[in-house]
């Protein structure tokens, strides 16, 4: 999306948003249009904008992943058990694989919604809604200011960390192999090779 930074707007709650981060620009228009004594907002992002500016408004944002659904409720309308944070799900493991794209069935949408009315525990711990690894933690505003306002869920919740490691170790993992692969396959064709055996491609 191309499109010219305000100078002075109103929608702009938290911050003009440079050229490069129109997204953010998108999610404040979506704030300021909504009704400000009950409005709701939902908006589904492929990436979120990690400005500082969008971050430093975790009332109003959530979690920066490859997909991320914002949800915003106008101020004072939060239950008191949620004011003042920003809660966290993590959903990566609910989909199903369809032929152009994943596809969030209603199971899928039913587990998020279990995990949306669930509680974290006393000490701000995961709670795990269905025993199957969907996750959802309330984070005070306060821990999300020491960390930088990163917005980044395996921060706060642990098994999207370990999901994202394991991702990278299995990359790694993968690599190593298949250098080795292509290393002793060269090696065992110049054998072949110096032998006399013809037939093989490389």
């Amino acid at each position: 999306m191309k499109w010219k930074p305000w100078t002075s707007d109103p929608r702009a709650i938290g911050g003009v948003a440079p050229q490069s981060t129109a997204d953010w620009a998108f999610v404040q228009h979506m704030i300021a249009s909504m009704d400000s004594k009950k409005g709701r907002v939902g908006v589904v992002l492929p990436t979120a904008s990690s400005s500082g500016a969008a971050r430093k408004r975790p009332s109003a944002s959530a979690s920066w992943t490859t997909t991320c659904i914002l949800v915003f409720r106008a101020p004072g309308t939060k239950v008191e058990g949620r004011q003042g944070g920003v809660l966290f799900i993590d959903a990566s493991r609910r989909f199903a694989k369809a032929k152009n794209r994943n596809v969030l069935t209603s199971a899928h949408i039913a587990d998020v919604v279990t995990a949306y009315r669930s509680r974290s525990g006393a000490d701000g711990s995961p709670a795990d809604a269905d025993g199957g690894g969907l996750a959802a933690r309330f984070v005070p505003a306060a821990e999300i200011a020491m960390n930088g306002y990163d917005l980044n869920i395996g921060r706060y919740i642990k098994q999207a960390a370990a999901v994202q490691e394991d991702l990278g170790s299995l990359i790694d993992a993968y690599n190593i192999a298949r250098a080795d692969r292509q290393k002793n396959e060269q090696r065992m064709l110049a054998v072949l090779a110096a032998a006399g055996v013809e037939g093989f491609d490389e």
